[in-house]
């Protein structure tokens, strides 16, 4: 069960003597109660590195100790989170954040307050573009890469007429700008027919889908998640939406959205997620083993995004002797580690991380929606230059 957390109650996973020798505080800020099927598997995912790090011996014999808030998925409460973490507890730096929103919020006070701050999971690109600052970095793969990771799945597919849905706000608004920008790029003859753009975990499945459908779209590019997501399925399979036309789906390949579809998974969608079934490599077995041993439960990717912030910020501050702001700054730019999906590395010229995310097919086998023909997308290979990055990043 996920327990609530408030803005004036925190987590600490470290107490008694260990306090004593010394301790690295990380503040973290997250939407706990509003996406519990993201940030339950989160939480444990960054206890599991805390354990690790720790039990490895610390950072030079120091602790890490965690201090977890819970942001309301509300910009102005994580601020006056990040304010209390800062001056009460005195945390040496800031992680977190789940809504784009409440990501850009978090980064504009990193700025104003110049304190480090590793945005582990808003998928928003002003993060490390136009809102970037040169106190925050970002791990998770964003809108733009997974976008152009899904781009060419969707022009091979030559379809002319698409229609789009999408939670209306920052994070599915760049995701729609980057999908039209990209393909149009891939494919001139694209048409855009439709466009439903739906109120974050509010979406009226039955209008959006019956929308969709008068539009008579070859193609629906889908960017909804959680219960919206979970919604807009049930609905579209009780219409027919899905029959015939091939769906183009961000997040949806995920275990946290996925895996509450059940037998309304649909087959056949192409998307973005994470087959932790099917990942052979030895740094995900290693993961894997410790996650289960720990939890007996299977990772969510949440469990990873919380896992490799953690081992990124233990990373930077071994690199740097410590949690000096600048000096984290100079260690993180260009810090190399590697995670559960391989080696990553955090670009010097924008401040994200080059962790990718694997493409492949929706299927429903017995019942439970699973992901096939899958691959892993290395995000390094899904970016800007840092030309590019140049014209679109503000002055640090």
């Amino acid at each position: 069960m996920l327990r609530t957390w408030t803005p004036l109650l925190g987590l600490s996973l470290l107490a008694g003597p260990a306090l004593a020798q010394g301790t690295y505080k990380i503040g973290e800020i997250n939407s706990y109660k509003a996406q519990p099927a993201f940030l339950e598997p989160y939480k444990k995912g960054m206890e599991l590195a805390v354990e690790q790090v720790n039990a490895s011996g610390g950072i030079a014999g120091r602790k890490l100790q965690l201090i977890v808030r819970d942001d309301n998925a509300n910009p102005g409460d994580a601020v006056r989170a990040a304010e209390e973490l800062l001056a009460r507890e005195k945390v040496d730096v800031l992680m977190g954040s789940f809504l784009s929103h409440v990501g850009l919020a978090l980064t504009d006070f990193a700025r104003q307050k110049k304190v480090f701050f590793l945005a582990a999971e808003p998928l928003t690109d002003k993060i490390v573009w136009e809102s970037g600052n040169r106190y925050t970095f970002r791990l998770r793969a964003s809108t733009y890469m997974q976008v152009a990771m899904l781009v060419p799945e969707a022009a091979a597919l030559k379809k002319k007429r698409w229609a789009i849905v999408y939670p209306n706000y920052e994070y599915g608004q760049s995701a729609v700008a980057t999908f039209k920008k990209l393909l149009k790029q891939a494919q001139p003859d694209v048409e855009f027919v439709a466009e439903q753009a739906a109120p974050l975990g509010k979406v009226d499945a039955g209008s959006v889908v019956q929308a969709l459908a008068d539009a008579k779209p070859d193609a629906i590019f889908n960017v909804l998640f959680a219960a919206d997501l979970a919604r807009f399925v049930r609905e579209g399979n009780t219409r027919g939406l899905f029959q015939g036309r091939e769906v183009v789906s961000l997040l949806t390949g995920e275990p946290e959205y996925l895996d509450p579809l059940k037998n309304e998974a649909p087959t056949g969608w192409t998307v973005t997620g994470y087959p932790w079934y099917g990942i052979t490599t030895p740094e995900h077995q290693a993961f894997l083993k410790a996650y289960q041993d720990k939890y007996k439960d299977h990772p969510r990717l949440g469990s990873v995004v919380g896992y490799t912030a953690i081992q990124s910020l233990a990373a930077g501050m071994r690199k740097a002797g410590g949690a000096d702001t600048e000096k984290l700054i100079t260690a993180f730019r260009g810090l190399e580690l590697t995670s559960p999906f391989g080696p990553i590395r955090y670009r010097a010229e924008d401040h994200q991380s080059t962790m990718g995310a694997f493409v492949g097919k929706t299927r429903n086998e017995n019942g439970k929606g699973v992901m096939v023909n899958f691959r892993y997308a290395d995000g390094a290979k899904f970016q800007p230059s840092a030309e590019e990055v140049k014209k679109l990043r503000a002055a640090d």
